[in-house]
């Protein structure tokens, strides 16, 4: 499903996705509302949403539809390339983050991706601490190393606390301290961090 208020921009990106194998645009929307109600009608397993919409944002759309069908991955594909419009979409599910300068293939590549189940990010727009070392999780404990992987498959702190078969105050306290090993101030610039290279990781596979 693509929802983007420009009807250029969505018939572009459709005539990309059906000309696809094994895809097909299953609706489109140009606003909150009909993105919400068009969502819930057809289900999509795959969302292209855009942040800007006359009647609020694709951030309005994506926790809608999250709280009606959790079935459905969204990807942001926007113009806004900031670290805030990037915490904001991990937050409300977004599965990938991608900026409109990028490539038709790219786009089809990033959909299979996510209908996978996969966590992809354009790693410009990646929020990262600029360490002194390569490796800004070098200094982490086995545990923590667990809770940063765990939070990159989007667990929330109390399935974090019960995968691990500890407290949840203790979770807390290893992303604490993990945050500040990593330069980092919030939870979900941990979710892009380690979805950033995760995507690295799933584009050198395919070279």
């Amino acid at each position: 499903m693509i929802i983007d208020d420009h009807e250029i921009v969505r018939r572009g990106i459709a005539e990309i996705i059906d000309r696809a194998d094994g895809m097909e645009v299953v609706a489109e929307a140009g606003t909150v509302q009909d993105a919400v109600r068009r969502a819930e009608l057809v289900r999509p397993d795959v969302m292209l949403v855009d942040l800007q919409l006359p009647d609020g944002t694709g951030i309005d759309v994506m926790n809608a539809v999250k709280e009606r069908s959790a079935h459905s991955r969204p990807i942001v594909l926007t113009s806004f390339d900031d670290d805030d419009a990037l915490a904001e979409s991990l937050e409300a599910g977004a599965r990938a983050y991608l900026l409109k300068t990028v490539r038709g293939a790219d786009i089809t590549d990033v959909v299979r991706a996510v209908a996978d189940g996969r966590v992809l990010l354009d790693e410009r727009t990646v929020t990262r601490r600029r360490a002194d070392h390569e490796d800004p999780t070098a200094d982490l404990t086995p545990s923590e190393r667990k809770v940063l992987e765990l939070i990159g498959d989007g667990l929330s702190n109390r399935e974090i606390g019960q995968k691990l078969s500890v407290a949840e105050k203790t979770v807390k306290n290893h992303i604490t301290s993990l945050l500040s090993k990593m330069g980092l101030q919030r939870r979900t610039q941990v979710a892009a961090w380690v979805a950033g290279q995760r995507s690295q990781a799933w584009r050198k596979k395919r070279r």
